[in-house]
């Protein structure tokens, strides 16, 4: 497979997340950094990270509006609501885990 077709079909596994994890508004961060140990904003981070690679500035915000199809302000109110006790203490056992 040639580099600009591997690129190509990154880009869209890439876009199929997205745009998997947007319509998935049940799903929280939380859970997602407890079972995958990334979340959303941990692809925004990625994302304006390859951006500043090839020379674009992109903010945080940006950048996460571009993960969440929408301001993350606005996100967060409407689907995020406060993370469970539960959810913390398992939270915090998986990053023991992850970081030894």
């Amino acid at each position: 497979m040639d580099e600009a077709t591997r690129t190509e079909l990154e880009a869209a596994a890439f876009r199929r997340l997205r745009d998997h994890l947007m319509a998935r508004t049940d799903v929280q961060n939380i859970d997602l950094m407890i079972l995958a140990g990334f979340c959303r904003n941990c692809l925004a981070d990625w994302y304006r990270e390859a951006a500043e690679t090839k020379g674009q500035s992109l903010s945080k915000d940006a950048a996460r509006e571009i993960i969440y199809g929408e301001p993350f302000a606005q996100w967060k109110a409407r689907h995020q609501p406060e993370a469970t006790p539960e959810q913390l203490a398992a939270f915090e056992a998986a990053q023991k885990k992850s970081h030894g």
